[in-house]
């Protein structure tokens, strides 16, 4: 099951195909399937649903986590 964002690819990706047979031509197509959609589904039912809350993350683990991030040189 692709993730909800790659499915605009996949559509995306047969339009093109079918675009080249209706035109006759003979065309390399790519495109990135990347994650999966087994989490993301149950999100999305929430959202529709009403039931995600906001949730704004703390800034003392913000902090913690970007200190153990390497310094980048400039």
């Amino acid at each position: 099951m692709p993730a909800p964002e790659s499915n605009h690819a996949i559509a995306a990706t047969i339009r093109e195909a079918l675009r080249c047979k209706e035109e006759g031509k003979s065309q390399v197509i790519l495109f990135n399937l990347s994650g999966h959609g087994h989490f993301d589904v149950q999100a999305y039912l929430d959202y529709h649903a009403g039931k995600l809350r906001d949730y704004e993350y703390p800034a003392e683990e913000i902090a913690m986590a970007l200190a153990g991030l390497p310094a980048v040189g400039g």
